[in-house]
């Protein structure tokens, strides 16, 4: 018979781990070295069922993402188990365990995890479609004809060609207001916005507003350089403007990372009305505005809406990367800064001859050719998703603007993404509830499938997988 006595106050969980704990880690991993040890230490006994990931948040004050993100970690390592339609409890095996067992990262479970036949995860491209050829045949140009004087030369915001290469491709795909001199060559958006928010940390700010949900890796390399993430709502017409400004007039914010192209992940597309006004309140308070490009050049009902910089290259910094859209092995991205922002130098600059590749494979076409083949493959991609999830789910409604590689699925009412999600590892399904992008606690419970690294072959069996998860609620 399963143990449901009591164990500890959920109001004292943090403080129980703080004293053996560097309370300057991330809040998620204090979370979860909080419960991995009332495991170990016997005052949660196997069997035993933690609370919602919401009744928790609430509880200890923090954002439901952190609970969700602790839960889920500790069920992929078999510490709890989660079940649909039940509650999510101590693994019969974890209970009183005499042997602490350091926690696994969640880097290195991911990299170390086996693969997944039914890939859902948001925010991958199609890892078969790499363009291995035409990137070896950059990289064999670069090293062939690099000058001897560059090889040994510092290049402290990016190697000169690949700057240019990047001003140009932006100039023409995205229509920003590029120039070369405004251009820094990154490893990708997270290298640019470690960087960026290390600039406005030494500017003075100390805030930075955030879409509401956002990808929660950017906020936390704001927090991690001084910046305190203000969450601000996200409807269909994007980031609301109105809850910005009265949430900058609070806090003193002045600065703001925005998704306009393609909200990840409710996507939606910035409303132009929305657009107007965030460059207003930009110019208006002296602030600075970064748009994440991240997915931008794939638009399927008609052509990408320009950058956001386009209409304030004194106000807009822009990043980008090829890991949504080639492939996050590369390492390489860029960020196109206003003119009062000195570009920051890199003390870890990307390989000389990546950079010396990235100008090749952009100045010959190669990106561009590679995204009209992708914009192809995903739009039928996600026409077929689409129907297999009319077929097997007619009751539900997927939202999201036709583009980029994910869309969002509300689930049925009662139903849990986090333990549907759990429950998909056992039979190949890659899921990620909406809920670990929330900073807070607004949109119902849904799924983000992603469908750019989904083998088209196996997009109905996946649907039906799915709908089976649902279905045994």
């Amino acid at each position: 018979m399963r143990n449901t006595r009591p164990i500890l106050a959920w109001e004292t969980l943090l403080d129980l781990e703080a004293e053996r704990s560097d309370a300057r880690r991330p809040l998620r991993d204090r979370v979860e070295a909080a419960l991995r040890l009332a495991i170990d230490e016997g005052r949660l006994s196997a069997g035993a069922a933690v609370p919602p990931s919401r009744t928790l948040a609430e509880t200890l004050g923090v954002s439901r993402w952190v609970v969700t993100e602790a839960y889920g970690q500790l069920v992929a390592e078999g510490v709890l188990e989660a079940r649909t339609g039940s509650a999510t409890r101590v693994a019969e095996q974890a209970g009183g365990a005499p042997v602490r067992t350091p926690p696994v990262p969640r880097s290195v479970a991911l990299l170390t995890a086996p693969p997944t036949r039914f890939d859902l995860r948001p925010g991958i491209p199609d890892l078969r479609a790499t363009p291995r050829s035409r990137w070896s045949a950059a990289l064999r140009t670069a090293v062939a004809e690099l000058p001897d004087h560059d090889l040994a030369a510092a290049h402290p915001h990016g190697y000169a060609p690949a700057r240019d290469a990047v001003a140009a491709y932006l100039s023409r795909s995205r229509h920003a207001v590029a120039d070369a001199t405004r251009i820094t060559i990154t490893h990708g958006a997270t290298d640019g916005m470690g960087m960026l928010a290390r600039e406005l940390h030494h500017r003075g700010h100390r805030a930075i507003l955030v879409e509401d949900p956002s990808w929660p890796r950017l906020r936390a390399v704001a927090d991690d350089n001084g910046l305190r993430s203000i969450p601000v709502p996200v409807d269909g017409d994007g980031i609301d403007t109105g809850q910005l400004r009265a949430l900058a007039s609070a806090t003193g914010a002045r600065a703001a990372l925005v998704t306009p192209a393609h909200q990840f992940p409710l996507g939606a597309a910035l409303a132009p009305v929305r657009r107007e006004e965030l460059v207003r309140w930009a110019r208006e308070h002296d602030a600075l505005v970064i748009e994440d490009d991240y997915d931008a050049e794939f638009r399927y009902d008609r052509r990408p809406v320009p950058a956001l910089q386009r209409l304030a290259p004194d106000r807009v910094a822009l990043i980008g990367s090829l890991s949504k859209s080639v492939s996050p092995a590369l390492g390489l991205g860029w960020m196109l800064l206003p003119p009062d922002v000195a570009p920051p130098a890199s003390t870890a600059p990307p390989s000389l001859i990546d950079q010396a590749a990235l100008a090749e494979f952009l100045t010959r076409g190669d990106l561009e050719r590679h995204l009209r083949s992708s914009r192809t493959r995903f739009r039928r991609r996600r026409q077929r998703l689409l129907d297999a999830l009319e077929r097997a789910l007619p009751e539900l409604t997927v939202t999201g603007i036709a583009a980029g590689m994910h869309l969002v699925l509300p689930l049925p009412p009662g139903a849990s993404a986090t333990q549907i999600a759990a429950a998909g590892t056992a039979i190949g399904l890659a899921l990620t509830p909406l809920a670990r992008y929330e900073a807070g606690d607004r949109h119902p419970e849904s799924l983000v499938l992603g469908y750019g690294n989904l083998d088209d072959a196996l997009v109905e069996e996946a649907v039906l997988r799915l709908a089976a998860l649902l279905g045994g609620r």
